[in-house]
């Protein structure tokens, strides 16, 4: 029960911090599509992992993502009975954060709670096309860095976290970048419409590009973990 608790908090405070960052720049910015708005979430959400990786990765591997964990289960790390309750909490973890999220920006005049969707100009197809792609890179990383025998040791969780601020830096302009479904789910409750509607799109996208990643790392690796 543990690394369940683990997983719901880490996702919680990834929530919080980097969708809690979109949000504060967006308001205190003319324009939200500043570059100052658009690195300083993509480091908000890469720090967040990081953090979590180095603080739960002992407990739970800090997977803190469903995507991760589907590339896991995929990969034969763990159980299918894990896989199901990390997904599970992490959700609650995410709906925790937006929650959390939500009062803060109720009481004090702010709005929106960071959730994805298309942006301007883009097509649900190009925005499927988006999540799929970054999460496979995403989920590729994390795959490579926390193998047993090819990974990066202590160093995974750098690797992990500043790929990700890679691949916002990249995908926030087509979707404001989920490569999360429980990220993306938390919020897009709270803030409801176009977010709510799209919100298929953060969690088929991301589950696609984890299968590919999967498939990938296995002939990559040898097809043994």
């Amino acid at each position: 029960m543990k690394k369940y608790i683990a997983e719901m908090l880490g996702t919680m405070v990834l929530v919080l911090m980097g969708c809690g960052t979109a949000v504060s720049l967006s308001c205190t910015s003319a324009d939200p599509n500043l570059a100052a708005t658009v690195i300083g979430t993509a480091l908000a959400f890469g720090l967040s992992v990081v953090a979590m990786a180095y603080t739960i990765g002992g407990v739970s591997g800090c997977h803190i993502n469903p995507a991760i964990t589907l590339g896991c289960l995929l990969s034969g790390r763990m159980s299918g009975k894990d896989a199901g309750m990390y997904m599970l909490f992490q959700v609650i973890g995410a709906i925790l954060g937006s929650a959390v999220l939500w009062v803060l920006t109720s009481n004090s005049g702010v709005s929106g709670t960071g959730a994805n969707a298309c942006q301007e100009g883009v097509s649900v197809t190009g925005a499927l096309l988006a999540e799929i792609v970054f999460t496979f890179v995403f989920v590729l990383v994390v795959l490579g860095t926390t193998d047993a025998k090819k990974g990066a040791g202590n160093f995974a969780g750098l690797a992990i976290g500043l790929s990700l601020v890679l691949v916002h830096l990249a995908c926030i302009r087509y979707t404001g970048t989920s490569v999360n479904p429980a990220r993306s789910i938390g919020p897009a409750l709270f803030q409801g419409g176009e977010a709510l509607s799209q919100l298929w799109i953060f969690i088929v996208g991301p589950f696609i590009g984890a299968v590919l990643s999967a498939g990938v790392w296995k002939i990559v690796a040898g097809g043994k973990e």
